[in-house]
């Protein structure tokens, strides 16, 4: 049976209690939150509200229940449609012997990193108003050019293999070599690739609602929380530090998990060679 060194246990421990706390919030949070109740006095504690109250007297653990879905749910959406389009994108980019169709692929992505991912965010947002769909469909458009430069870069290295030319040689087809070779090569970089990605992503949705684009202004919201209720930072600061911890919590812990996998695997084909 295989068992995991000290310092694997604990980084894996580490890891998952960071990325648990804010997910089970996002998931299970608008099941617990229960009825609203009547609103008290602005950034005070006491009364039965644990967390104290928000700028407007609302209870601040209620809020926190109902606030971390949309910024979760969205952040992890964009991140799988960034790389649902990526990855196809980067591999047949890759794989093609035409030198126009590589070109054609990958240059008009030079035009998309040229621009600022919150300055793409905020030009839609000034013309059509997206709500937490537009928002994810916004986001995954700023992470696909960085993600399926990745991709082609890991590509092209793998595809430039004996054992691709072998494929080619033997009539598979584009889809055996592209997804059950060259992809299966490179899930060591798609994986930590993706832990950074997601962070990027959580960044964006969370600055997005920090600045009221894709939600309503006195949304449940952790972002939001975190900008409405700043002006009481020094009253009542759980209504601030509380959603801005989980926030920061699921970032860090998906990195830790993606790392903690990662030298895992290496250090088990490390073993094998």
């Amino acid at each position: 049976m295989k068992t995991l060194s000290r310092s694997d246990a604990s980084r894996w421990a580490l890891a998952l209690a960071l990325i648990a706390v804010p997910l089970l919030l996002a998931l299970l949070g608008p099941l617990l939150a229960g009825p609203a109740g009547p609103r008290a006095v602005s950034f005070t504690f006491g009364e039965g509200h644990w967390l104290g109250t928000d700028f407007t007297g609302r209870d601040v653990g209620r809020q926190v229940l109902l606030g971390g879905r949309s910024v979760v749910l969205v952040a992890l959406a964009a991140t799988a449609l960034a790389y649902a389009v990526a990855v196809p994108l980067g591999l047949a980019a890759a794989l093609t012997r035409r030198t126009w169709l590589e070109d054609a692929l990958m240059r008009p992505l030079d035009v998309l990193i040229a621009v600022p991912s919150l300055l793409l965010v905020l030009l839609v947002a000034a013309t059509l108003t997206p709500g937490p769909a537009g928002l994810t469909v916004v986001v995954a458009l700023a992470a696909v050019p960085d993600a399926a430069r990745v991709v082609h870069a890991a590509a092209v290295e793998i595809a430039s293999r004996p054992a691709v030319e072998a494929l080619r040689m033997q009539g598979e087809t584009w889809w055996r070599t592209a997804v059950g070779y060259v992809a299966r090569s490179m899930r060591r970089t798609l994986a930590a690739d993706a832990g950074i990605r997601l962070t990027g992503a959580l960044y964006l949705v969370a600055t997005a609602a920090f600045l009221g684009v894709g939600v309503d202004p006195d949304a449940a919201d952790w972002a939001v929380m975190v900008d409405r209720n700043r002006t009481g930072l020094f009253l009542q600061p759980w209504a601030v530090v509380v959603p801005a911890l989980l926030i920061a919590a699921l970032s860090m812990g998906t990195n830790l998990l993606f790392d903690a996998a990662l030298q895992g695997r290496a250090r088990k084909e490390r073993k094998t060679r």
